[in-house]
């Protein structure tokens, strides 16, 4: 049985009245950046077990009738592509499934803002898209004089050069699929019309990761190092915290290093005291009040280290990353004193691609291994062959053993993968035929129509969400798909299953 060390019911009261609160503490409006993932927060969910993924929305919902929602996305991101790694789609794609994702919580958008617009064609063409569905949409320039020129900053040249977003209600909670979206220079840029036209107005923010009560050195504050390698995100004592008040809390560099420009622009746009003596101030996060079992905790983050680890080095193999990010991870895990092979699930895949290497039973020379931890603590392995992959070898292994199936009965028949196969290769002209995981799962479910076993196996599919899985090799696309739909936490070794360089 999996543990738990987090409580949401504990943290969703401790962080409503938090929020609650720092509302209170200014007049018309309080502009609440959030960081992080707004919903789906699956980092949060792995370092905390027993974290509901969606509790913020949970949150949000329990506030409803205080808040409006602004949605921020770089045009420059929306220009390259940049992809979410949770969902496998671009951050334009996702930040529409947001859209519709809080709708169906009963939680309205009311505009989305292109930061950095510069008549990029692809963020053009977003905010078109867009518009023509009915969302509102304002596209916000580079705020000029931004960072040392504090006077233009605060100026009709600067944040008064972007249209002011017209909200209701009294707390704005201004978020976006990524870091880098633009939510601080939203927040800023309101607060200075608001004042501007007479409004109290202020600012705070909910970031969940670094935890501030807990230590640096805390897995789960190392594991958050670990997920921002590739943007060099580093733990750090708050130093102005320390000299306000002499108690030690934990940041990040990226924040302690804004926090006197902040301030600067603060007293500019109010001609007052900013009434934060330090970035741990701004913050409303209640995270680390929801732990409940600390040593859970901290095993999970050491995990979780382990596998951006592994996704690292399999994005550096890939040319998506480079060679200090994966040993800035490399660095963390020597601190926690772990090795790869920590993880449970990765000499079993290495193994049993040896055994199939040994028995010759690959597919075109290839050899592959799959190990998939379930819920219970059993491993089950799997090799690919020349009908389908290690992957999928090791899901149908996993569903037969948790349904009761001997291994002597096939929940797929013979013929019909083979009639699979034969229409990728000789029909198709695929020059990988066998079958990855997600065309497993869509001929498993074909066969559930008239094989008792199959869909008696199908059945226990949604057991294997959240269950620990490695392979030996990077996982091609078709695989990746059905992992992700299944909800499988994958890691791989950084080694291409085929010397091909393209893969389809």
């Amino acid at each position: 049985m999996k543990q738990h060390g987090f409580d949401n019911d504990r943290y969703l009261r401790e962080q409503t009245q938090e929020i609650l609160t720092r509302m209170r503490q200014f007049g018309d409006k309080l502009y609440l950046e959030f960081g992080g993932k707004l919903m789906f927060d699956y980092h949060a969910a792995r370092v905390l077990p027993g974290y509901d993924p969606n509790v913020k929305l949970r949150l949000l919902q329990k506030l409803r009738e205080h808040v409006d929602i602004i949605l921020c996305i770089y045009a420059g991101d929306i220009e390259r592509k940049k992809m979410r790694a949770d969902f496998g789609i671009a951050y334009d794609d996702d930040a529409m499934k947001m859209i519709d994702d809080l709708r169906a919580w009963g939680l309205k958008v009311r505009a989305v803002v292109i930061t950095r617009y510069d008549e990029q064609p692809t963020a053009r063409q977003f905010r078109d898209r867009l518009e023509r569905r009915g969302v509102k949409v304002y596209c916000h320039r580079s705020t000029r004089g931004y960072p040392t020129d504090v006077d233009t900053i605060v100026s009709p040249e600067g944040y008064g050069a972007n249209d002011y977003i017209v909200t209701e209600r009294p707390i704005v909670v201004v978020t976006g699929p990524g870091p880098g979206s633009g939510k601080l220079a939203t927040c800023l840029a309101q607060l200075y019309h608001d004042w501007r036209a007479g409004r109290t107005a202020g600012y705070a923010k909910f970031e969940t990761f670094p935890i501030w009560n807990l230590t640096i050195k805390h897995p789960v504050n190392i594991a958050y190092e670990a997920a921002t390698a590739d943007l060099g995100d580093v733990n750090m004592i708050d130093p102005f915290h320390l000299e306000a008040y002499g108690e030690t809390t934990t940041n990040y560099n990226r924040d302690i290093a804004a926090f006197p420009l902040l301030k600067a622009i603060w007293e500019t746009i109010t001609g007052d005291k900013c009434p934060y003596r330090s970035p741990t101030d701004m913050g409303v996060n209640r995270a680390g009040f929801g732990i409940v079992d600390d040593g859970v905790v901290r095993r999970a983050s050491e995990q979780e280290v382990i596998r951006r680890y592994f996704r690292c080095a399999c994005e550096y193999a890939l040319g998506m990353t480079e060679r200090t990010t994966v040993a800035r991870i490399e660095l963390l895990m020597k601190d926690l004193k772990l090795t790869p092979e920590h993880r449970t699930t990765v000499i079993p895949a290495r193994n049993a691609a040896d055994e199939a290497m040994a028995k010759g039973k690959g597919s075109h020379g290839i050899f592959c291994g799959a190990a998939l931890e379930l819920a219970d603590g059993r491993i089950v392995t799997g090799k690919n062959s020349d009908l389908m992959h290690a992957s999928s070898s090791a899901v149908l292994n996993a569903i037969k053993l948790l349904a009761g199936i001997p291994d002597n009965i096939h929940l797929l028949p013979r013929e019909v993968i083979g009639a699979i196969v034969r229409l990728k290769s000789d029909i198709l002209n695929g020059r990988q035929p066998s079958l990855n995981l997600d065309e497993v799962l869509i001929a498993l479910a074909i066969s559930s129509s008239s094989n008792p076993a199959a869909e008696a196996a199908m059945d226990h599919l949604v057991e294997l969400r959240g269950c620990e899985m490695h392979l030996s090799h990077i996982a091609t696309v078709g695989d990746e798909a059905g992992l992700r739909r299944i909800g499988l936490r994958h890691t791989a070794d950084p080694k291409f299953a085929s010397p091909e360089l393209f893969s389809d």
